[in-house]
């Protein structure tokens, strides 16, 4: 039984809807993610589990229990914000005390949870500072503690790293992810930063228009999108449009205007049943045509652009079947108007509704 339960949740802002007859479950100890471009629905998502927005229709289950109308004073949760929403005029202790002292706990009680917070979140002996006295992952990390203090039920975060700069980002995320497993809470993160939710999270749900797109493990996502809107958002730039698929026993043979493929089957329970083949401009292999000729997988195709990316330099390649964007490592790019050789391994490309 799921700890969290969205059940044909319908949102809306001024008769427009956000989110529509959706359904979201959350196990247990679960770290799970919200990704998704601006408008996608996954802030409100967020504010309707914490209690700042309620639903038009459906329900909302935590903990077997029906919170739909239940007020955000009496959800016990805690909430990041993205501005961090500390007192200005109280010390990071008294911010950190805050909520404990709203519960009228004893003096005592609270110097010592306190003093355990911080211990947890690394900032032990910055009691006595305020919030323009630290930086910015430090007002995060106090941020967090006061959120943790109160023992909530559930954690919520939104979008609590875009403040900070992309070291701090990369250490802070770190932080987040020791913290919520050494503790072991139920947490709701919302970020539009792909690297940072794949990174942290053991369930990511990419969403689009009010809509869960896919939800599963980052890495069967990263590997394997299941819709063209999934592959396109993380990272899938080149997309196929085949007319005819035969299924084999270890692979499924493609076509389109007279070029054949061959993509590789996947794990069971991994849908692939779409005709669009997609695959990341890092995994199309590029050559000089004069080295090699078209075959299975492969296209002949001109150099229409060439950008240098640092690393790499990154191609727009126009072929029969359209245009491939390829990124190669190389001292010696193909220039302008070079014709070469494109390939798609089977075990890279994949298929995507």
């Amino acid at each position: 039984m799921a700890l969290l339960s969205l059940n044909n949740v319908t949102v809306a802002y001024q008769k427009q809807d956000i989110l529509k007859d959706f359904n979201l479950n959350i196990e247990k100890g679960q770290l799970i993610s919200l990704l998704g471009p601006s408008g996608c629905g996954k802030t409100t998502t967020l504010r309707l589990i914490a209690g700042f927005l309620e639903a038009r229709a459906g329900k909302f289950l935590f903990q077997d229990k029906d919170y739909t109308k239940v007020p955000v004073n009496k959800r016990n949760f805690g909430f990041v914000f993205q501005n961090y929403a500390l007192f200005p005029h109280l010390s990071v202790y008294e911010n950190v005390a805050f909520g404990l002292r709203l519960r009228k706990m004893s003096k005592g009680e609270i110097d010592k949870r306190v003093a355990e917070m911080l211990e947890v979140v690394n900032l032990s002996g910055f009691e006595k500072r305020f919030p323009q006295e630290l930086s910015g992952g430090q007002r995060q990390r106090v941020a967090i503690a006061r959120a943790l203090i109160i023992e909530p039920d559930l954690l919520l975060f939104d979008e609590p790293l875009s403040n900070l700069d992309a070291n701090l980002r990369v250490n802070m995320r770190v932080e987040i992810r020791r913290i919520q497993q050494e503790l072991g809470i139920t947490t709701v993160y919302v970020s539009h930063d792909q690297e940072e939710c794949f990174s942290i999270s053991d369930q990511v749900a990419i969403m689009n228009k009010g809509l869960i797109e896919q939800l599963d493990d980052p890495a069967t996502i990263y590997k394997f999108p299941k819709t063209k809107f999934v592959a396109d958002f993380i990272g899938f730039k080149n997309f196929i449009h085949f007319e005819s698929r035969n299924d084999q026993k270890e692979e499924i043979a493609l076509s389109l205007d007279g070029h054949s493929f061959l993509v590789e089957r996947i794990p069971e329970g991994v849908d692939q049943t779409g005709l669009i083949g997609a695959i990341r401009p890092d995994n199309i292999e590029i050559q000089a045509l004069e080295e090699q000729v078209e075959s299975l997988n492969s296209l002949e195709g001109t150099v229409r652009v060439c950008t240098f990316l640092g690393r790499s330099y990154q191609y727009d390649v126009e072929t029969k079947i359209g245009t491939f964007t390829v990124n190669e490592e190389t001292e010696n790019p193909y220039h302008i108007g070079h014709s070469v050789l494109l390939t798609f391994p089977k075990e890279k490309l994949v298929l995507v509704q």
